[in-house]
């Protein structure tokens, strides 16, 4: 049985997993997983985004503010953003159609989920501890948003992190720790958006009314929780303590494979 306190504690997982980089998919399949709890469907997996979907329009306020005068009035850095955050959600849109029913099947064996939440994370320090911080957000180019968008779309393999793929590119370009959080961030709205409007029907006829509310809520108050605090983290202080987190994780769910033959 799916209960809403069941959806309360996914939602609160959705929301501090979706922006730190340690895989909200990775999450949201091994808990269930763990605990043997049933499929909430995919009506529930929309309230969820949509909650960090909420979260990232707060957050961001000003920028968005930004982003419609650029789009209306002429807005020279407004018009800017909008570019970019549009070319970078390009390569995340079209993976995302072409291999959604594998996201959804066989991309979810634990042993895989295990495998990305490792290399991904080796990947992430690599890139952090090796790359200058010299360049923020506004110096973000058009071909920086493309391959930032590029690593976005191989997030669709739980245990990627679309967070800890994007910060990884953005930060092997030299974009400092803060800059590439925030422009991952930025880039993960239009995607969440464009899943959410495909996937509306289900969202609007499951019938699941206290545990659509009660994850939506959670994963609003959770993610906003979770871009104020990573935002306020990364200005001085390295991706080192994710990437251990993901490595410990990834022993965790070898472990149980192997305990449970």
């Amino acid at each position: 049985m799916f209960s809403a306190f069941h959806a309360a504690i996914l939602g609160m997982l959705q929301g501090l997993t979706e922006f730190l980089p340690v895989s909200s998919s990775a999450h949201l399949t091994l808990l269930p997983w763990f605990f043997g709890w049933q499929d909430p469907g995919l009506a529930f997996d929309v309230a969820l985004h949509l909650g960090s979907l909420l979260a990232l329009l707060i957050y961001y306020r000003d920028d968005w503010l930004s982003i419609i005068n650029g789009a209306i009035a002429g807005d020279r850095r407004g018009r800017r953003l909008l570019v970019l955050l549009l070319a970078a959600s390009i390569p995340g849109a079209f993976f995302g159609l072409l291999f959604e029913k594998q996201a959804e099947t066989v991309f979810r064996s634990p042993l895989l989920i295990a495998a990305t939440l490792s290399l991904l994370g080796i990947a992430l320090w690599v890139s952090d501890v090796n790359s200058p911080e010299k360049r923020d957000l506004e110096e973000v180019r058009m071909t920086d948003a493309l391959l930032i968008g590029v690593a976005q779309a191989f997030a669709l393999i739980p245990g990627v992190s679309r967070s800890g793929a994007t910060i990884t590119v953005a930060r092997a370009l030299g974009i400092n720790r803060q800059d590439a959080a925030n422009f991952s961030f930025l880039m993960s709205a239009p995607i969440i958006a464009g899943a959410g409007l495909l996937k509306a029907h289900e969202f609007f006829h499951s019938g699941m009314r206290a545990e659509l509310t009660a994850g939506f809520a959670a994963s609003a108050l959770f993610s906003l929780l979770a871009i104020a605090v990573l935002i306020a983290y990364v200005k001085t202080r390295t991706y080192k303590i994710f990437v251990w987190y993901r490595l410990a994780l990834a022993a965790l769910v070898l472990a149980i494979v192997f305990t449970r033959g």
